[in-house]
């Protein structure tokens, strides 16, 4: 079962898996003790996830271990990883390693020996060591047949009984948003229109009346009657002429001003929820509690 690290398996797994695991903290499970530090995973030949490289240099001063994937719970969305079961005495205990570690059969016994409780013998074959064994979870090991299913306590991140997920659920969030509707341009323009005024003019003419005087016949004495020929008798004559002029005058006001309407708009839109569902095999009983 030859291991490698997870940029030798895949040299573009950042993208393959859509966050980069390496610098993630290492947190003790339920608490916000900083244990440590992410720095690389180790996967096997089909690329499953078998143990995460970390450094525990928090608890153990430069010291860095391997940690099986099922005893590790990943929140990526707080950037954290937490590890189940295991004590600053444990971690302590824990062989080291190193950049060049061959991580081999018995490299792995060594590092599964400080997680099991209690260890399993290896090749226990004899009839005092499977009497030993009574009463322990994990069945003995033989190192030829030996499969990374046979102790899902290690690699099994689905075999311990305290997971938690999270159940999800959409809500609408109203909004508004600003947007033109039209336009409106108010301008002027000039129209004609023709239209008659009546103006009363005066007009003078002349009048000549030939009439006999009162005294018509009366002789008169010769310097009276002064017969002369030339006599001219001049008369100014007017009228008057229609004389139009324009003037312009302020007619009316236009006030041209924004007024706001409010109104309340239903939005109808599906949304989705995350419910439980529960199976069980057999007749066993699931307690469920309400949220708390």
């Amino acid at each position: 079962m030859p291991l490698q690290k997870i940029s030798e398996f895949d040299t573009d797994y950042h993208n393959t898996i859509g966050k980069d695991i390496k610098g993630l903290g290492l947190y003790v499970q339920g608490t916000d003790e900083k244990i440590g530090t992410i720095i690389d995973a180790v996967l096997d030949e089909q690329g499953a996830f078998r143990y995460l490289i970390v450094d525990i240099g928090v608890w153990v001063f430069g010291k860095k271990v391997l940690l099986p994937i099922g005893k590790s719970r990943i929140d990526s969305t707080a950037d954290r990883v937490y590890v189940v079961g295991m004590t600053r005495e444990q971690a302590e205990k824990l062989p080291e390693y190193h950049e060049h570690t061959a991580l081999d059969y018995d490299y792995e016994e060594q590092v599964r020996g400080g997680y099991r409780t209690p260890s399993v013998p290896l090749d226990a074959t004899s009839t005092a060591a499977v009497a030993s064994t009574v009463g322990r979870t994990t069945p003995s090991l033989d190192r030829n047949n030996y499969t990374y299913a046979q102790e899902p306590d290690l690699y099994d991140v689905s075999a311990h009984g305290d997971q938690t997920f999270k159940l999800y659920e959409e809500r609408l969030v109203a909004n508004k948003q600003r947007r033109k509707t039209g336009e409106v341009a108010i301008s002027k323009h000039v129209e004609t229109d023709t239209v008659n005024v009546a103006v009363s003019l005066e007009k003078e003419r002349v009048v000549i009346e030939r009439v006999t005087p009162k005294d018509a016949g009366k002789v008169v004495s010769a310097e009276t009657a002064n017969f002369r020929e030339g006599e001219v008798a001049h008369l100014e004559i007017y009228e008057e002429v229609a004389d139009v002029q324009k003037e312009a005058f302020l007619r009316e006001e236009v006030r041209v001003q924004k007024v706001v309407d409010k109104e309340t708009v239903e939005v109808q839109e599906t949304i989705r929820r995350e419910e439980l569902d529960v199976e069980t095999d057999g007749t066993l009983k699931v307690n469920k509690t309400d949220r708390v």
